[in-house]
């Protein structure tokens, strides 16, 4: 199957795309994983990509266009793949539309992980971690057993990252509203765009995007 995700930055996208590749046995791609292969292998695009990166300038969509075209003819694609991070925009939606017609392919599904912006935020504000194991807690949702100390390895460390703040997270969520939420209508024109609920449980989302492809395959 060759599958999309879409959501706010937050939604869970990443870790739902993880087990999504392992039960499917399909390729997750992301757009990072896929600029930095490309500038590896130094390949003629992946040239050019590095670069831009390396001045600080924005990788434009004609170059990630040819690396994603490039990377699903890999013959670890052949079984499918789920796209995580591209497209962002109704370009780029477009621009691979015309490269999978070309190549005989069509997205099977676009999963839209569908959530609640001040639970949202809740929810990514309140979260921490163990500086030593990474083990992760909430102020809310998961504390430590013992206050201050990790319930895995015992340590008294625990960190935040920067940007789980209320304001960057707002900032990404208008973002993400201005540039990638118009693909939801794009998408449902196309007729294959699908719904989740995004604020269950890790495993109930699971369960709910399992039983959609189950049904999508049958």
């Amino acid at each position: 199957m060759r599958i999309m995700l879409l959501g706010p930055p937050g939604a869970g996208k990443g870790t739902q795309a993880a087990t999504i590749e392992k039960s499917r046995q399909i390729v997750q791609l992301s757009t990072g994983d896929m600029l930095r292969a490309a500038v590896a292998a130094g390949t003629e695009v992946g040239l050019q990509a590095k670069s831009l990166m390396e001045s600080g300038s924005l990788v434009p969509d004609e170059l990630v266009t040819s690396i994603v075209s490039a990377r699903v003819d890999e013959p670890d694609c052949a079984n499918g793949y789920l796209l995580d991070g591209y497209p962002r925009t109704l370009g780029q939606a477009a621009a691979l539309e015309d490269i999978l017609a070309a190549k005989g392919q069509a997205l099977d599904a676009v999963i839209e992980m569908k959530v609640d912006d001040d639970q949202l935020v809740k929810r990514i504000v309140g979260r921490f971690s163990c500086g030593k194991c990474g083990a992760g807690y909430h102020d809310e949702f998961k504390k430590p057993k013992v206050e201050n100390t990790c319930d895995e390895c015992g340590s008294n460390e625990f960190k935040r990252r920067a940007d789980d703040n209320e304001e960057t997270l707002r900032s990404r969520l208008m973002a993400y509203y201005k540039e990638t939420s118009p693909l939801i209508g794009f998408y449902t024109c196309k007729g294959n765009m699908h719904s989740v609920d995004g604020m269950g449980s890790i495993e109930a989302v699971q369960q709910e995007i399992s039983a959609l492809l189950d049904k999508l395959g049958s």
